[in-house]
């Protein structure tokens, strides 16, 4: 019986999908884009991630070398992938 009548909360689930605060505020999509133009003049594209997988024993030390030399972990990816492949036509490292 509790499966035709949507579980234990299929009453809550359905009443709150009814009923919408007035002081909800609604929000855009993440994933819609923005132009952004920097004081170079250039327009900011989309920052996305870009993921590997290393041993954690690596990762951790990696993170703690550069927590001491006061670095990001983006900014020596960035710099180890643009010094081996370069950037593509017409843009400057960030």
């Amino acid at each position: 019986m509790l499966e035709h009548q949507g579980g234990k909360y299929g009453a809550l689930i359905r009443q709150a999908k009814q009923s919408k605060p007035e002081n909800q505020k609604i929000r855009k999509p993440e994933n819609q884009t923005f132009s952004q133009v920097e004081p170079d003049g250039q327009v900011k594209e989309k920052q996305v991630n870009l993921c590997i997988k290393v041993p954690e024993s690596w990762r951790r030390h990696w993170a703690i070398q550069a927590k001491i030399q006061d670095i990001t972990m983006t900014d020596v990816m960035v710099e180890a992938l643009t010094q081996r492949f370069g950037l593509p036509d017409n843009q400057t490292a960030r």
